[in-house]
C-alpha cells in the first residue's frame, strides 16, 4: 500500500536538518503508535524475523521530502510552506481507512538539536493498488528511486561497504535482500517457486548515477553514515505479489529510515 501525504508547514520558512531521514522515521513510528501500540512496538523493537535468523525486516519506507529548497550548511531551507511524502507500508489495501483515518491532520516535528520545524498532515491520498490483480504469472516493472537505494556489502569486520549501481554485486545483493524479506513472509519453498526466474536489473540514464551520503542520528554517541544512490532505474521482473513486497517494504537496506523507496516508472 502507498500514501500519499502532504505536510503544512505552521511557519513560513522553516528550516529541517539536511539529515531529516531519522527524525522523519521517529515520527511515522510514533503515528502508527497512536493508533497501534503493539504493532508500532513490534515494527521498532523487533520486525519481521524468521527462525535461525538474526535478520528483521520492517516491511515499510517512505520517500524524500518532495518541495523546493536551498541548502544552507546542514540545513534545509525550505521555499514552500508543503511537502508532498509517499509512505509505503507492507499492508492489504483493505487496511487503508485505518491507516487514511490514523494519519489525518496529525502533527509532524522534524527537528534535531539545531533546528525545529513544526508541520500538519494536511492530506492523506491512499495511492490506487499496484497491480490490477495479483497473479502468479511474471511480469516487469520499470523502477525509479524516490529515495537513494542503499545496496551494502558487509566486509570482514562486519561494516558494509556502500555499492553504487555500476558495481557488479549490486543487482545480485538487491535481488537477496528482496528474496530474504519473502523468505522471512512466506518460507523458503514459496520462495523458491517464485524466484525461480524473478530477476533485476540496472538501467542507467545519461548521467550517473548520483550518491548521497546521509547521517543517522548524528551529533549523538549513536550516529551512523550510509550512501545510498539515486539518478539510475531498476528493472524487476517477478509476480504481482513479490514485486508488491519490493515496492511497498523498499529496495535494498535501511528501509525503515526513508531509503529504498520507489515508484513504477509509466512508459509512455
Amino acid at each position: 500500500m502507498q500514501v500519499k501525504i502532504i505536510i503544512t508547514a505552521k511557519q513560513a520558512n522553516s528550516v529541517i536538518p539536511i539529515n531529516y531521514q531519522y527524525p522523519l522515521s521517529a515520527v511515522i513510528y510514533k503515528i502508527l503508535a497512536r493508533g497501534d501500540a503493539e504493532y508500532a512496538t513490534f515494527l521498532h523493537d523487533r520486525g519481521y524475523t524468521r527462525d535461525n535468523s538474526l535478520k528483521a525486516f520492517k516491511l515499510f519506507t517512505c520517500s524524500d521530502l518532495n518541495t523546493p529548497f536551498r541548502i544552507k550548511g546542514d540545513r534545509l531551507c525550505l521555499l514552500s510552506n508543503e511537502a508532498v511524502l509517499i509512505l509505503s507500508f507492507h499492508l492489504p489495501q483493505a487496511a487503508s481507512t485505518f491507516i487514511k483515518g490514523l494519519f489525518m491532520n496529525q502533527q509532524v516535528e522534524i527537528a534535531d538539536f539545531k533546528s525545529k520545524a513544526a508541520f500538519t498532515i494536511s492530506s492523506v491520498e491512499i495511492l490506487p493498488p499496484l497491480f490490477a490483480e495479483n497473479g502468479a504469472h511474471s511480469q516487469e516493472v520499470t523502477l525509479e528511486p524516490i529515495s537513494p537505494i542503499v545496496c551494502g556489502q558487509k566486509s570482514a569486520n562486519g561494516h558494509y561497504n556502500f555499492l553504487s549501481p555500476e558495481h557488479e554485486a549490486f543487482c545480485d545483493l538487491i535481488l537477496f535482500n528482496w528474496q530474504e524479506k519473502h523468505r522471512t513472509l512466506y518460507g523458503e519453498e514459496a520462495t523458491k517457486a517464485v524466484f525461480e526466474d524473478a530477476k533485476i536489473s540496472v538501467q542507467l540514464m545519461s548521467n550517473p548515477p548520483k550518491s548521497r551520503l546521509t547521517t543517522i542520528k548524528a551529533g549523538t554517541p549513536g550516529e551512523t553514515k550510509i550512501r545510498g544512490y539515486m539518478n539510475f532505474l531498476l528493472k524487476a521482473k517477478a509476480n504481482a505479489d513479490a514485486l508488491s513486497l519490493l515496492i511497498n517494504s523498499g529496495v535494498g537496506i535501511y528501509n525503515s529510515l526513508c531509503m529504498g523507496s520507489v515508484a513504477i516508472k509509466q512508459t509512455l
